[in-house]
């Protein structure tokens, strides 16, 4: 088997070569040389090279599978261009315009985090926004990953109302700037 077979990578390695290219796309692209666009664009061809130089050979079969095949989209190509779709700390402009957003969203959490949450809000910590989903699944998706799924829910509709601006992704994650406690509330498991 060749790391860049995607027809034989086992799953977990996929997951680990989509973690590392979120991870440099996202925060850390000096990590493997690169340099990102205003956008957070770069070259396939140059990102492809940067990870082969750094012992990752990854072709272009494998790449589009960890571009489509994954538990949930978090790359985006266009034409000869890639970049992680939401979630950079490194300074980028995604394009995306403010919208309504539905009128409840929701985050996943656990519990550790809670009562922090509920004094201050939620809040990008190393990221540029709060990532919010438009159902109460995908947030315990993101949530268990980490523990036992708590689920809040966010009154986006007042947010919006009282001046916060939501942003859309392409992948079906809102985006803000923080949700101040008042708008949630815990849901019961």
């Amino acid at each position: 088997m060749t790391d860049s077979d995607p027809r034989q990578a086992s799953g977990s390695e996929l997951v680990a070569d989509s973690r590392f290219i979120i991870y440099v796309l996202r925060h850390d692209p000096t990590a493997l040389g690169l340099t990102l666009d205003s956008a957070g664009w770069v070259r396939v061809e140059t990102l492809l090279a940067a990870l082969a130089k750094h012992g990752r050979s990854i072709d272009r079969q494998r790449l589009a599978r960890l571009v489509t095949g994954l538990d949930k989209p978090r790359l985006e190509v266009n034409g000869e261009r890639i970049r992680a779709s939401h979630g950079h700390s490194v300074e980028v402009d995604l394009g995306l315009e403010p919208a309504i957003p539905p009128t409840t969203l929701f985050h996943g959490t656990i519990a550790r985090n809670l009562a922090l949450i509920r004094t201050e809000g939620l809040k990008p910590m190393n990221r540029r926004h709060v990532h919010l989903s438009p159902d109460m699944e995908t947030a315990r998706k993101v949530a268990v990953r980490r523990g036992t799924p708590i689920i809040l829910s966010i009154d986006a509709a007042t947010m919006h109302t009282n001046g916060h601006i939501f942003l859309p992704t392409n992948h079906q994650v809102w985006l803000t700037t923080t949700v101040p406690p008042h708008y949630l509330t815990p849901l019961p498991n």
